[in-house]
């Protein structure tokens, strides 16, 4: 029904009162009287308004009529306002007119490109089905014509005056017939499987094979191989038939790859053989051989071992040889004057800046000398850096056995020794400190007879040298013989090729992350490198040579840190650099998972009176449980080697875990589950750590000397704890600036973080957590004035005695030292 449903509309007659006659059905009427209002139109009166705007004359120009309250001035304002809004609604009207014609033109041009590409497409669609009609039509002529030569001739046609205008022939008969079959058959999708029209409900049902139709992707497949017959390329492809390579056991999608085929035909394959696998399930090398001679391939069986096959040796030829420089390690006892004597020769202050004066790291070194580099290596001469002293032997081509004149041979002098023999290197014999007044070379020459080490002057072949590394007596005749013995040794290596070293020194740096010493063997590592070394891979990020300079590449025999890998390796570990990315990773994976294993069949290897009498010897043995962290791999390597050789039959120490970089979280849980200790060698807890450790009740202790930390161990392990010198840490500052002040130096621009500085208290300079130094303050300002210390919160300036190595961000640790006595709980 309409709105109106044919009755009139309401209306009031003008000129009338104002009354509405309606009409209804059966002829019935009815007056209504109707009110009207009239619009109320303002005009202005005459005189009343000035040169003032149209329709602010109304208000502005009458005060009786404007609302009160509201001046002329405030009432201007409104009405520039007014026109304001005006304006920027035209101009937003203008906006979107031109907003709206640019979307009209872009629909346009949008709906022009789809209009195009559809005529071309159809224009495609109709050259293919008039070519294909063709085909049929040349088809049809020719079978027609076959029927037309074996037809009997005496059926001659009628005559064609015998056809009438209004009878159809029978050849157009039966042509018409043929064309209606062409139309059905079309129709009907027989000559190509094409749909045609839209697909109903009950094409869905009923039509095809069980009421089955090909997918969409099927048809464009078949009509891209009916277009490339057409064209004459090839319908089908040759099948390739690959190697594959197969280990122990593989995943479906990995074997799928590797065979270039489709994964859910492997599974389909896998299923059809009784094998119910998904494509990221594991199956064995029996079942994928099957699979791969199925779909016709052939099995290339590996072994998992057979990755580190990238990096087996190759023997270079004489004529890529090159010389390379002499690599020296200096060996010897403690305290025999190793690292002085190297500071010597490379005019540095290496010793300075060793805790206690030891060294406890593999130190790395290039000396020039008469325009020939040597590569010199500092070992520990601490009992506890054995295995140090035993990669530094097997790395090296000549080793510098230093012994003190005063103090004759030593254990440690018999270690040095044994390494060295063991190695097969040649050794010269350096007789130090013979400036000392107690200084006795010959007794040195005659001890050195029992261990079989015959110098030149007792008519031997091991050279001997006497020095003084304080007054640098014969310095110049040691580099001689240096030059000398390199000279005989005929040190060659191929710099062009991959390059392949030993790990001397590993070590987790905050700030860049797990770094390795390396000291380059053969070939020439690069920055870009891709390379694996032990159970850990890596790029090479950056290289940085001994003087702490960034290096684009490093020979043989140069000795470099390494940036870029991911985790951090074992000191001894083998650096070779691989092709690709993926054999790296390969080949650590297979590393780490091969280690993995040794340790469980390791752990698993026990007999049941194994387990029974390790049981009767845990009941009366009591453990010390430790937790160490250390600055570098070697020290804690050492550190714990030390540990083993604590105790006996009642009591033992126990590493429950050690590692290198700062004292996590991690390390005061496990130290606070199992009631241990945690000792940091060179480095420093956390600020999370230390929060942690004083709630748990855990103990921190720090060292910078393994003397002490041996020392320590061996007393609470022992029981015997006499009165020890105890650190407490008072405050803690951090360097925001660094100012360099005549007559005094660096001086660091701080803000005391924790606790307070004071004058009188020990300091060590922290970077990274790690102690770059110990020693006093020289002054300790509060702005100009010098005072005795500094609270939390507040500014100062410190400067260090005898040290000027401070950068902004660093921390500065205040402690103070006092005597306790030691209780064992």
């Amino acid at each position: 029904m309409s709105e109106d449903d044919g009755k009139k509309t309401l209306g009031v007659r003008r000129g009338g009162p104002g009354n509405v006659k309606q009409s209804f059905s059966h002829g019935r009427t009815k007056n209504v009287v109707v009110e009207t209002k009239r619009k109320r139109v303002m005009v202005p009166k005459p005189g009343g308004g000035s040169q003032t705007k149209p329709g602010a004359g109304l208000v502005a120009g009458d005060p009786s009529k404007r609302p009160a309250g509201i001046s002329d001035a405030e009432m201007e304002r409104r009405m520039k306002a007014l026109q304001q809004a005006k304006a920027r609604e035209a101009e937003d009207a203008v906006k979107r007119e031109a907003e709206e014609k640019a979307r009209a033109e872009s629909r346009a041009r949008r709906r022009e490109e789809a209009e195009a590409k559809d005529r071309e497409e159809r224009a495609r669609e109709e050259a293919l089905k008039a070519k294909k009609d063709e085909d049929a039509r040349k088809v049809r002529e020719a079978e027609e014509a076959a029927k037309r030569a074996a037809a009997p001739a005496e059926a001659p046609a009628a005559p064609a005056a015998l056809r009438g205008p209004g009878k159809l022939t029978a050849a157009p008969r039966r042509e018409a017939d043929n064309d209606r079959d062409n139309k059905r058959n079309k129709n009907r999708g027989n000559d190509d499987g094409r749909r045609s029209g839209k697909l109903t409900l009950n094409q869905a049902l009923s039509g095809g094979e069980g009421g089955r139709q090909r997918s969409m992707a099927a048809m464009k497949r078949k009509q891209e191989r009916q277009r490339q017959k057409a064209m004459g390329g090839a319908v089908e492809r040759e099948k390739v038939v690959r190697d594959v390579q197969l280990p122990e056991v593989i995943v479906v999608s990995e074997l799928a790859n590797r065979m270039a085929e489709r994964v859910a035909d492997v599974v389909k394959s896998l299923m059809t053989n009784g094998i119910m696998a998904t494509q990221t399930q594991t199956i064995d090398a029996d079942t994928a051989e099957l699979i791969i001679e199925e779909f016709g391939h052939k099995v290339v069986r590996v072994s998992d071992s057979d990755v580190e096959d990238v990096i087996t040796e190759i023997e270079d030829a004489p004529e890529n040889l090159e010389a390379r420089p002499p690599v020296i390690t200096v060996m010897g006892h403690v305290d025999h004057g190793k690292t002085s004597l190297l500071d010597a020769i490379r005019n540095a202050r290496v010793v300075a800046g060793e805790a206690g004066g030891i060294t406890q790291h593999i130190g790395a070194y290039q000396v020039e000398q008469n325009g020939k580099q040597l590569t010199f290596l500092d070992t520990p001469g601490h009992a506890a850096f054995t295995s140090m002293r035993a990669r530094g032997a097997q790395v090296t081509d000549i080793v510098i056995l230093v012994v003190a004149a005063d103090d004759a041979v030593m254990p440690q002098t018999i270690e040095a020794i044994n390494h060295a023999k063991a190695a097969n290197v040649p050794m010269i014999v350096a007789i130090n400190k013979i400036d000392r007044p107690a200084a006795n070379a010959d007794k040195v020459r005659t001890d050195l007879l029992q261990h079989e080490v015959i110098v030149e002057k007792m008519s031997g072949e091991v050279q001997d040298v006497e020095v003084s590394a304080i007054n640098g007596t014969g310095l110049d005749q040691l580099l001689e013989a240096i030059s000398l013995q390199s000279e005989l040794l005929e040190l060659k290596a191929n710099p062009n090729r991959a390059a392949r070293g030993a790990v001397i020194e590993a070590q987790l740096d905050v700030g860049r992350g797990p770094v390795a010493t390396v000291l380059v063997e053969t070939g020439t590592l690069k920055q870009g490198d891709i390379f694996v070394v032990g159970e850990q891979w890596g790029k090479v990020r950056a290289l940085v040579n001994d003087q702490g300079e960034r290096v684009k590449e490093a020979g043989p025999s140069v000795p470099v840190e390494v940036l870029g890998l991911n985790g951090t390796p074992e000191a001894g570990d083998v650096l070779n650099v691989t092709e690709t990315e993926a054999q790296a990773r390969e080949i650590a994976e297979y590393r780490g998972q091969a280690a993995k294993d040794k340790r469980a069949a390791a752990g698993a290897a026990t007999t049941l009176e194994q387990l029974m009498a390790n049981a009767k010897a845990d009941e009366s043995m009591t453990e010390l449980p430790i937790v160490v962290k250390a600055d570098v791999q070697g020290s804690a390597e050492a550190i714990s080697q030390a540990m083993d050789k604590i105790g006996n039959e009642e009591v033992r120490v126990r590493v429950l875990h050690s590692g290198v970089g700062a004292i996590t979280e991690s390390d005061i849980g496990l130290a606070e589950a199992s009631g241990a200790p945690v000792f940091g060698f060179n480095v420093r807890a956390n600020a999370t750590a230390r929060n942690v450790a004083n709630q748990k009740g855990v103990e921190i202790r720090y060292y910078s000397v393994i003397y002490d930390l041996v020392d320590d161990v061996k007393a609470a392990a022992s029981g015997l704890l006499s009165a020890e010198i105890k650190e407490n840490f008072i405050g803690y500052a951090n360097i925001k600036d660094v100012f360099k002040v005549s007559n005094v130096g660096k001086v660091a621009g701080c803000l005391v973080t924790e606790g307070v500085a004071r004058r009188s208290a020990g300091v060590r300079l922290l970077r990274d957590n790690v102690v770059i130094h110990e020693g006093t303050l020289k002054t300790l300002k509060r702005f100009k004035d010098e005072v005795p210390e500094v609270q939390s919160g507040q500014e100062c300036g410190m400067a260090f005695e005898n040290y000027d190595d401070i950068r902004a961000n660093d921390v500065i640790e205040i402690f103070e030292r006092e005597e306790v006595e030691r209780t064992l709980s």
